[in-house]
Formats: C-alpha cells, sequence, structure tokens
C-alpha cells in the first residue's frame, strides 16, 4: 500500500489504496517527487502508470487531488457530491465548464470514490451542459433517463452487475366510468389515437401526471375533456399491459366518480364529440361487444351500479412529505364488516 500526501497544500488526512487494478503496482515507471508526510518535506520516489492517472491524495476540503499522469503531477478539483442512501454518490453539475477540464475532474473524483468503496455513481447533467456527457460516456457512465430540462447518467464502480434500480418502468393511466342518475354514463370520442374517426364512444382516459395521485388524476382528466366537475368514489379495477408506450408498460386504473356537474363543454384540442349516454346505447356498441377489456369494463360497471360489487376507495395515510397525504387503496366495506364480525365475535366470548 502507498500513503501520500498532496505537495500544495497542508494536509489532515490522505487516501490510502492497495495496489491492484487502476492503482499503483511495481512494474510502473519510478519519479521523484517532492511530499509532505506527517509534517515534513521529503524527496519520495513514486511509482507512475504510464499514460495513466492515479489519484495519490486529497486535501483537507475534500475538493483536490494530485493526479500522476504521463509522468506529470498536477492538482485537479473534484466534481462536488453527496452520498446517497445505497453507498454510492450523486453530483449534480451546474456550472459551465471545459470538456478536457472536466474529464480531469471526472477522472480523479472516480479513482477516489473507488478508494473510498463507493457503488453507483450519479451524474445529472442539465440541458444547458449536454457537452460534457462526451466525457462521461469515454470514462463507461450509461444513460439513465432523461427529463425536459436534464438527463441523468450512471456508473457503477466496482466489479460485476450493477444493482442500480432501472428508469421508471410504468406508466399511470386512468379510465373514468362516470355515470348520472339518469343511468347515462359520460363518453367521448377522441380526435387522435386508434379511436380516431372510428365513431366509438368511450369512456375519458388519460395519463396520470408525475407527483399526482390516481385519484386527482381521474378527477383532472374528466374536467379536462368534459368539463364536468367529479367527486371520486373508489378504483374499480385495474390493467397491466407491456410494450405499450416506448417499450414501457402500462398500468391503467378503472375508476368510478360521481359527477358534480352536468353540462358538457368537450376539450376543443382533443375531443371530437362528448355526451351522455344511456347506458344500454354504450353497451351496445359493437366494439364493447366484442373487445374483451371493455367487455370486462362493463360488467364491472354494472355490477357496481347494481351494488353488487365494491372497489377499492382512497384512505388518506402519512406520506414522507410533511405537507402532503399518500393514499391507501383498498375495500373499506369488506374491511369494516370484517371489523364488525370481529366486534360481534368478541361480545360472544365477552358476554
Amino acid at each position: 500500500m502507498i500513503r501520500c500526501f498532496s505537495p500544495r497544500s497542508f494536509l489532515s488526512s490522505a487516501v490510502i489504496f492497495p495496489l491492484g487494478r487502476n492503482t499503483l503496482h511495481s512494474s510502473a515507471v519510478c519519479k521523484v517527487h517532492s511530499v509532505l508526510v506527517f509534517g515534513i518535506w521529503v524527496r519520495a520516489r513514486i511509482a507512475v502508470v504510464a499514460s495513466s492517472m492515479a489519484v495519490l491524495a486529497c486535501s483537507k476540503s475534500g475538493m483536490e487531488q494530485v493526479l500522476v499522469e504521463n509522468e506529470e503531477v498536477q492538482q485537479v478539483k473534484l466534481l462536488d457530491s453527496v452520498n446517497d442512501d445505497f453507498g454510492g454518490v450523486i453530483v449534480e453539475l451546474s456550472e459551465a465548464m471545459d470538456l478536457k477540464v472536466f474529464a480531469s475532474m471526472l477522472k480523479a473524483s472516480i479513482a477516489l470514490w473507488r478508494s473510498q468503496g463507493k457503488r453507483g455513481v450519479w451524474i445529472k447533467v442539465p440541458i444547458q451542459l449536454v457537452n460534457l456527457v462526451e466525457a462521461a460516456v469515454k470514462e463507461g457512465f450509461w444513460f439513465h433517463h432523461a427529463e425536459p430540462k436534464y438527463l441523468m447518467l450512471a456508473f457503477w464502480i466496482p466489479e460485476g452487475s450493477h444493482t442500480l434500480p432501472a428508469n421508471a418502468s410504468h406508466r399511470v393511466t386512468i379510465g373514468a366510468f362516470v355515470m348520472n342518475k339518469k343511468r347515462e354514463v359520460l363518453v367521448v370520442q377522441e380526435k387522435y389515437g386508434i379511436f380516431r374517426g372510428t365513431g366509438i364512444w368511450k369512456l375519458p382516459t388519460g395519463a396520470v401526471d408525475e407527483g399526482e395521485d390516481i385519484r386527482a388524476g381521474a378527477i383532472r382528466e374528466v374536467k379536462e375533456e368534459t368539463a364536468i366537475d367529479t367527486e371520486f368514489v373508489e378504483v374499480l379495477a385495474f390493467r397491466q399491459s407491456h410494450k405499450s408506450f416506448f417499450g414501457k408498460s402500462d398500468l391503467i386504473f378503472v375508476c368510478m366518480l360521481r359527477p358534480l356537474s352536468f353540462d358538457i363543454q368537450k376539450q376543443e384540442s382533443e375531443i371530437e364529440d362528448a355526451q351522455w349516454m344511456p347506458w344500454d346505447d354504450y353497451v351496445a356498441q359493437p366494439f364493447v361487444q366484442t373487445h374483451e377489456l371493455s367487455k370486462q369494463i362493463v360488467d364491472i360497471c354494472k355490477a357496481k351500479e347494481d351494488e353488487t360489487y365494491f372497489g377499492f376507495s382512497p384512505v388518506p395515510i402519512a406520506s414522507k412529505l410533511p405537507d402532503q397525504k399518500s393514499y391507501l387503496y383498498l375495500n373499506d366495506r369488506d374491511l369494516k364488516g370484517s371489523e364488525v364480525r370481529m366486534s360481534l365475535t368478541t361480545q360472544k366470548y365477552i358476554f
């Protein structure tokens, strides 16, 4: 093992790393440098791997590294990072820099993280710094996911297969079943998509936004497409499918909502037409009669209206966000019935 300190700053600690892969080794070229050891300047013979870069020490602030590259000693600033909860680090780039400078900083940082036993490395690259991506990719980083204003890169330091979580695998959508007291169901015809120009009347559907609850997404989609205000009742069922949207899986939650208004104003940009349609007319559509999923949904909705089926109601619970609730969807009717039965059983034994 080799213990070295920065020759350019007084230090309180040093990086210690074993000889081996990506570190100094006995067959390397030797070169003499001045180093500070326990507060004393000495001349030391340091092994240098030709055409490689090795971290020798870090400064007290942890922001600088002495690097040996092509037998030359240089001091390079490290990338700012924070530890994650899984033994890795997260870097959020924010300042513009030269590509070569970034490449040197990245090499130095990776070497330090390796010596510290770090695992995964995440680099968040804002869209205005996209020119830095090339250097990271050359170091072995891969694209993990992208959002409108940034690209997330990932890297795995240990040998072997990585255990980093994959990008989001599912898209969440809703289908809204809204029926008035006249047994008319709220339906739409879409201007775009696979139903365009088919004449098929369908339930309002749409994708749940990031950070949006299923219940809120269902209410919003109905409001956007038809201008109808609704109250969320419950999730009736859900279906999972695969390879539906750029290779991602899809979860659609069929939700029952209670109408609070009745005057329809269609969304001009997305909806061709919208109406309150008699339930029997909706069910009689050839598509609904022949499409397996639609038939199943019809059966569930009818059973719900006949009060022989009960779905999952949202129950607010505490979340990790102090000012926001999460929702647990459950069959509270059967749960309450179970509690009543349990109470009666307890009373039987008591009395």
